[in-house]
């Protein structure tokens, strides 16, 4: 949280392009079976057309419409569309294009594949498994992060009849598309916490619509909380959220836990309830273009237009799911993209002259009990901006 402070109050200064506009793209459907029948072989050299690539165009893959992934890059989108004037012939500097995808691994082979996607938002844990498997070649040189995002919680949405994990057993149970986070994930804890359930794979909607028939008992949906269509569709249905316990002998080295509250779901979390349950981290990944080819120096300007107006997106008017994201936090085993990190880098060397002179203005200001030094820092930012505005 500080340092997504310190890089808000600098960033209003920093240079960087704008985008026009944004569309949403779906892709084609895939295989089920697809994720596992993909060649080593062919995928060690995967085949990137970029010269038949807008060249003013970034694809952004998300998760399903629905979802707050796409949610978030739609945010991109919009704001980062603000403000940049158009060429002679109606061209723009950079065009952000979010693209409707499955999620969970699906995302990292469209990174892969697609000539049109540069970077997509990706379950951490799906992305090391990928890479520890190298059935998709050597992952950590073809793909980089630009920066960790948020926790996906796991909302499992049920019945009325439905008042427990056990009550699930022999049930149909909607995991998501097959590949998703919630397909792959999902029937990982519900086998490790011994709950056996008809297993269906359908899109939230369709799911939804089969539970208000009495079709599927539960259905589970990985997203970053709150998911604005769970909330809208389940007003009035009497549906609610069970409980998904976190065991830390048997999901701490890819769960974290957490917990979704009234604030999140006032419309099916009582006001003074709490429903426990589990979460995983997401990053936003990029494809490794060579440094020489004309699709890098759009990744970077990407990168330098985002992180300078990251501060726009803490506001109200955006998802809340943004006050989580610290653009200088690592993801580790994996590298950063490097104008990412040398924006960071820079933003790091800035930080230290600013706190030389913060010493400078406790020396004179003496202050006896003083107040935490951070606060403190913070009240001299705000005593530096004054100074430069004389």
């Amino acid at each position: 949280m500080r340092a997504g402070l310190f890089t808000a109050l600098i960033a209003a200064t920093w240079p960087g392009g704008q985008v026009q506009t944004s569309l949403a793209q779906t892709r084609p459907s895939v295989s089920p079976n697809e994720v596992a029948k993909v060649s080593p072989r062919k995928e060690n050299a995967p085949r990137k057309d970029a010269a038949r690539s807008d060249p003013h165009t970034t694809g952004f893959v998300t998760g399903s419409a629905h979802s707050t992934e796409f949610a978030i890059a739609q945010d991109i989108a919009t704001t980062l569309a603000t403000g940049q004037e158009s060429g002679p012939h109606g061209e723009v500097a950079l065009r952000v294009l979010p693209m409707v995808g499955n999620g969970g691994s699906r995302n990292i082979i469209d990174i892969l594949r697609l000539a049109g996607a540069d970077m997509a938002i990706a379950p951490v844990v799906l992305a090391d498994r990928l890479r520890e498997r190298g059935t998709l070649g050597d992952l950590g040189n073809k793909l980089v992060y630009i920066t960790p995002l948020f926790v996906e919680e796991f909302h499992l949405l049920a019945r009325a009849e439905i008042q427990s994990l056990s009550d699930l057993a022999g049930k149909q149970v909607n995991l998501g598309e097959e590949g998703s986070a919630g397909a792959v994930l999902g029937r990982e804890v519900l086998n490790n916490l011994e709950v056996k359930v008809s297993e269906s794979n359908l899109a939230l909607d369709a799911a939804l619509e089969g539970m208000r028939k009495g079709q599927i008992s539960a259905a589970l949906v990985v997203s970053g909380k709150p998911v604005s269509f769970l909330a809208r569709y389940a007003q009035g249905d009497d549906l609610h959220f069970l409980s998904i316990p976190y065991s830390k002998a048997m999901l701490q080295h890819d769960y974290l836990p957490s917990a979704l509250r009234h604030e999140d779901y006032p419309e099916i979390i009582g006001v003074s309830d709490t429903v426990d349950t589990i979460a995983i981290k997401c990053a936003l990944f990029a494809y490794n273009w060579p440094i020489r080819s004309e699709r890098f120096p759009l990744l970077e300007l990407f990168v330098q237009t985002l992180f300078s107006r990251f501060p726009e997106f803490l506001g109200d008017g955006h998802h809340p799911k943004w006050r989580e994201v610290n653009l200088a936090a690592l993801l580790p085993g994996w590298r950063r993209f490097q104008p990412a990190e040398r924006w960071l880098q820079q933003q790091s060397g800035g930080e230290a002259a600013l706190r030389r002179a913060f010493g400078r203005f406790l020396e004179q200001k003496p202050i006896s009990n003083p107040p935490d030094r951070e606060q403190l820092f913070q009240d001299f930012m705000r005593w530096q901006q004054r100074q430069q505005g004389r």
